[in-house]
């Protein structure tokens, strides 16, 4: 959709063409980790957000607490934004788009600020079908505080140092719980494999409920060891589909291409070696919530993660449409408008 190499064609809510800088699509300087798959996923929403036309001057970036909540600050400089508190940005982001449901909603969410102390949000907003792109970072960690457990760590897992306590407790599996809570968009992929994340990031965009991503992300620093599921090694020696990152500092950007069906292995540059494997079409029913619950079941008692769209359901009203919002967004509506006659208020008067 690029006009020129410098400029990216947007499309307006009025139907009009706007040509954009690429420049409007990018942002501030990473602060995160040397490595960090955060960044891989900023890169791979860039591209997503310039090849499906997004304007970033209707697009509103929600975050919550953690390394998650830099990530708007990295890309769509010339959108709004809003940084909640801890496991908050959901509710945030449902005033957002009650306020104005032209506004395309993007929230960036970490695994400790949606699993834990925002779980009962997140579930709200799956619920509710909420008109969002909601993205967690999952690294099974809060980075942010120095490592400790979140409730997507691995059961049995230690922290990184070796004085470091034991996580008794099994994880969440965001997917199911997303599905299950009415989600009508639901995929996971892997931070380090952008041929499979882009196409992802392309449909939530356009998707008008609640699309959710579960992006693995490992953390560089807190949890990236061998016994992790969210390391490399782990990935090398157990795992089938999960997309390791191809970022390391300081080297080239590791890149592969899946092939459907078949395996793919990929050598890190300490030598080390992951097996990568898809979801293929044929494995289930994107239509079916029941479909891809027994699936997610089946590969976590596997000790797999899939990665790949679980489920989309485009028939359901989301909760603009529930409400039956008015088209034009509360936000610009005038006092005129919003102030009831003095024969309205008697006639609701009459009927108490």
């Amino acid at each position: 959709m690029a006009a020129s190499e410098a400029s990216v064609s947007v499309r307006t809510f009025d139907g009009r063409s706007l040509a954009l800088p690429v420049v409007a699509f990018q942002g501030s300087s990473s602060t995160l980790c040397k490595g960090c798959g955060h960044n891989s996923i900023t890169s791979a929403l860039i591209d997503a957000c310039k090849a499906v036309g997004v304007d970033p001057y209707r697009t509103v970036k929600l975050s919550g607490i953690g390394c998650s909540s830099k990530t708007p600050a990295y890309f769509l400089q010339a959108s709004h934004g809003f940084n909640a508190l801890h496991g908050r940005m959901p509710s945030v982001a449902t005033g957002a788009s009650l306020a104005n449901h032209r506004l395309l909603c993007i929230g960036i969410s970490g695994d400790g600020d949606t699993a834990n102390i925002g779980l009962g949000q997140f579930k709200h907003a799956c619920r509710r079908n909420l008109p969002i792109v909601y993205i967690v970072e999952n690294n099974g960690c809060y980075g942010l505080t120095k490592g400790q457990f979140s409730a997507t760590a691995d059961l049995h897992q230690h922290l990184r140092r070796e004085t470091g306590e034991e996580n008794l407790n099994s994880p969440f599996d965001l997917c199911l719980e997303a599905i299950c809570g009415g989600a009508t968009y639901v995929a996971r992929s892997f931070a380090g494999d952008k041929k499979q994340l882009l196409p992802l990031l392309k449909g939530a965009l356009k998707h008008k409920g609640t699309a959710f991503l579960d992006i693995i992300s490992p953390c560089v620093t807190f949890n990236d060891f061998p016994s992790s599921t969210k390391s490399w090694e782990w990935a090398r020696d157990h795992e089938e589909p999960l997309q390791e990152l191809g970022f390391v500092p300081r080297l080239p950007e590791i890149e592969v291409e899946q092939e459907a069906v078949r395996s793919t292995r990929v050598q890190m540059h300490d030598g080390a070696w992951i097996t990568l494997r898809a979801l293929h079409h044929d494995e289930l029913d994107v239509a079916s919530r029941a479909s891809a619950m027994k699936l997610l079941a089946e590969t976590k008692t596997n000790e797999e993660l899939l990665t790949g769209l679980f489920y989309a359901d485009t028939r359901r009203d989301n909760f603009i449409d529930t409400l039956n919002v008015v088209d034009e967004p509360l936000a610009s509506l005038q006092q005129n408008d919003l102030r009831p006659s003095k024969d309205v208020l008697d006639t609701i008067m009459s009927m108490l």
